[in-house]
Parts: structure tokens; C-alpha cells; sequence
């Protein structure tokens, strides 16, 4: 039992502090990307990184823990050539300036040799203090303290600096930064990767990807978005101007040699050979909302010109694309064109009342890795889906929905669009008879 006990307080753990945003994709962000040689790591999950210490639920707890913490561990850090801060964080409670100066105080028996700096000192030590979550119910007393050494903050300042509201070229269903960095991050992109994006619109998820170096590409049916030609999406700005499209979003953030290319096409009628190239798919399929879903096609025969036309080009008219079609066809798609290995992130729009697991679209090619639910209302949501390649695809894979009904198409999905606009005027009933219109 000594030598185990004496093994654990060898071992170096690490603490972090979470941001409380996207709580439901912490987990999966977390057992994704948890390598402190990646940059990424600590992009949205954390706020913090720090070095643990010592912990416990009373001052007396604490305390005892950090004389056990291993002296030869903290002795870099406490020469008296070295200058040194005390930070105190509290969650859930506001301390006053005494109060803290009192908890760092009491801190007197830890063995600091060095000089207090408190603008740029080399190492910062921070005491946290945890109160719960309730911010009706504070205790007087935390519940669980922590003491260590600050390594790192997070990369949040992304958040900021990769806004949209700041972005060259967006449209009315560009991907907000933070999601698009926690979609590059379940897809573990990396640099020299080759992402592709089948339904690209203004780039953002390729933005994201290419932050980390990899290579990106995409595909959509909208000429105009594609070509950044036709009405502006800004307010006050009427159309688009000459220089607005995907290359330059990726020109404004430094990453346009990472830029291979985007272009016209439909997602129903693949145009790539059918060779394992991308090592991730990361896509946020049309839902028919605020984009419509569509698909090149027409119930009319359509007459074949002949081999001597020599007319204007052709442009195909277009029909609808259900949604079950749109997630069997992206299934497959990534199924053949991912590598082993390779993980495919998409969203799926959901009617909360009628969610259950088996709306998830499966392939056997594919295992589902997480299922992350993002609430838009009372009754809808979207679910981001990660699913890595573990197969090469085979030829009974076609008809694998006959042998296992995990793999057929749910159809309820076709009637998202119906039952968000149902949802809403419910919704907007019960405000109209809540706050009546005056009589005239």
C-alpha cells in the first residue's frame, strides 16, 4: 500500500478549468485531442491549464495534501532566484481583496524562497476554490480547494478573433468560430491533413480546419456562394463585392496556401474517383430552414442534346433532396473516400419530442465515436455526429439495411422542416394569448 501510495504522489496530474459553454462536448473534445503536444488542446474546453499540487475539501485537507506532493516536483519552481504570484479563482462567489490576501497567507508553509512579482513574475501559482453551481445556495465554505502551478490559458481568443462578425465572406448560415474549432477538433484535423467539406457554403468549417494546417477543399450547389457573386448577407451592404468568396476568408487569417480549391457540385452526384483521400469529412448539411435542400434532377424526361450541340451551357434544374437521402448519401460517400482511420463530423437536425438513438444514421463501415445534442428550442436541436472509418467498404455492404435495420435510412427526418415551422407556430400562439392585442 506504501509503495502504491508513494507511485500516485509520484505521478503528475493536471487540472483544468472549463469553460461552462458547449458543456456537452467537453467529453468527447477532451478524449479526442488530450495531447499537450497539440496546440489545439485547450482551444474551447479550457480556460486554464495548471499543474496539480495538492487538493481537498477543508484547508486542513488541503494542506496535508501538498506536504505529500513530492519536493523534488515543486523545487524548480521555488528558487530564490526566481519570482513568483499567488492568484486565488473562485467559482459560484465573489471574494473582497482581504479575503483573498488571507487565503494566500495561510499558504505560509509551502516552501517559497523566491521574490514576489505581481506584473511579471516567472511562475504563477493559483489556489482554487470551488462553491457549486448554484448560485442561490452559496456556501460559506468551498466545497473542494485546489492548489498548482499555472502552465497555460486556453486558445478562447479565437473565439473572438475568428468571428464571423469580423469575417471577409459569410452568408446567412455561416458556421459560428467556436463550433467550427470544436468540429476541426473532433475530427482530430491536423496539419498536412486533407479535409473536404461537401456542403461548404461561405467556408467557415474549412477556416477552422486550415487553422491547424491542414489542407482543405469543398463542394456546394449554390453557384453564387461558391463564385461569392449575387446579394449580400451584411446588413447595409446590398451585393457582393469583387473580392468576397472563400479564398479570401482564408487569405484574411493567413492559411490561403492551405487552400486547394472549391467548386460547383452536387453532393448526390459524386464527382471523385472512388479512392480513400481524405483523412476528414466536416460538414454542416443544408436542413431546408434557412438554406434549402436540393439536388440537380427533374421528375420530367429530360431529351439528351445532341453530341453536335453548341449552345449555351447547360444549367441542370433542380429538385429536392430529403434529409434521410442527404445523411445515407454523405454515409456512403465517406465510407469510400475517408481513409482508415478518418472521421467524418456532420450535423443532425433533431425533433426533440420524437429523438431517440436510432435516428442516427449508421454504416458498416463506420463507427459512431459521439453524439453531442447543441438545444436551438424547446423543441428542436441538432445532435454533432463523429464517426471514424474502421472498414474498407464491400460489396455486401449495399445491402446491409436488408440484413441489419440499423443501417436503413430513417425517414422521419424528411419532416424536420414541417415540424420546426409547426413548432414555432405553437409557440407563437401561446405568446399571442399570453400578451393579448389591444382592442380597437
Amino acid at each position: 500500500r506504501k509503495l502504491k501510495s508513494a507511485a500516485c504522489r509520484a505521478c503528475r496530474q493536471y487540472l483544468l478549468h472549463l469553460a461552462h459553454d458547449n458543456v456537452d462536448f467537453r467529453l468527447p473534445v477532451q478524449t479526442v485531442n488530450f495531447q499537450f503536444t497539440q496546440t489545439f488542446v485547450l482551444i474551447l474546453t479550457s480556460r486554464s491549464a495548471f499543474e496539480l499540487w495538492g487538493h481537498g475539501t477543508t484547508t486542513d485537507e488541503l494542506r496535508m495534501s501538498l506536504l505529500e506532493y513530492p519536493a523534488e516536483n515543486m523545487a524548480p519552481y521555488l528558487q530564490q532566484n526566481s519570482t513568483y504570484k499567488i492568484n486565488v479563482y473562485t467559482f459560484n462567489k465573489t471574494l473582497v481583496f482581504k479575503d483573498s490576501i488571507e487565503k494566500i497567507d495561510a499558504l505560509d508553509f509551502l516552501p517559497f524562497k523566491g521574490t514576489v512579482n505581481l506584473k511579471a513574475p516567472e511562475h504563477i501559482f493559483c489556489l482554487l476554490e470551488d462553491y457549486g453551481s448554484d448560485p442561490y445556495e452559496i456556501p460559506e465554505e468551498p466545497f473542494h480547494m485546489y492548489f498548482g502551478r499555472w502552465i497555460a490559458d486556453g486558445q478562447r481568443e479565437l473565439i473572438r478573433s475568428y468571428s464571423v462578425k469580423k469575417r471577409h465572406f459569410i452568408g446567412n448560415t455561416s458556421m459560428d468560430a467556436g463550433l467550427s474549432f470544436i468540429m476541426a477538433n473532433h475530427a482530430k484535423v491536423k496539419a498536412d491533413d486533407l479535409v473536404y467539406d461537401p456542403f461548404v457554403g461561405t467556408g467557415s468549417l474549412l477556416v477552422a480546419c486550415s487553422r491547424f494546417g491542414a489542407y482543405v477543399c469543398g463542394t456546394d450547389i449554390d453557384y453564387n456562394t461558391i463564385h461569392g457573386v449575387g446579394k449580400a448577407s451584411r446588413k447595409n451592404q446590398k451585393w457582393r463585392g469583387p473580392d468576397e468568396n472563400i479564398r479570401a476568408n482564408l487569405r484574411q487569417y493567413g492559411t490561403e496556401s492551405l487552400y486547394v480549391d472549391v467548386m460547383v457540385s452536387d453532393a448526390s452526384k459524386t464527382v471523385w474517383r472512388k479512392t480513400a483521400q481524405f483523412d476528414a469529412i466536416v460538414t454542416d448539411p443544408p436542413y431546408g430552414i434557412r438554406e434549402s435542400t436540393r439536388r440537380t434532377g427533374s421528375h420530367k424526361d429530360i431529351i439528351k442534346p445532341p453530341e453536335d450541340f453548341s449552345g449555351e451551357s447547360h444549367i441542370p434544374v433542380s429538385m429536392a433532396y430529403h434529409l434521410s437521402d442527404i445523411f445515407a448519401d454523405l454515409l456512403n460517400f465517406a465510407a469510400h473516400h475517408l481513409v482508415l482511420g478518418g472521421r467524418l463530423i456532420y450535423w443532425l437536425p433533431i425533433y426533440r419530442p420524437e429523438y431517440c438513438e436510432e435516428m442516427v444514421p449508421l454504416h458498416p463501415c463506420l463507427t459512431l465515436i459521439s453524439n453531442c445534442e447543441q438545444t436551438l428550442s424547446s423543441h428542436t436541436s441538432r445532435r454533432l455526429i463523429t464517426m471514424e472509418k474502421t472498414k474498407e467498404p464491400e460489396e455486401s455492404d449495399g445491402l446491409a439495411h436488408l440484413a441489419d435495420p440499423r443501417f436503413t435510412p430513417y425517414h422521419g427526418h424528411n419532416s424536420f422542416r414541417e415540424k420546426y415551422f409547426c413548432g414555432l407556430t405553437k409557440k407563437n400562439g401561446k405568446d399571442s394569448k399570453a400578451t393579448p392585442g389591444n382592442k380597437d
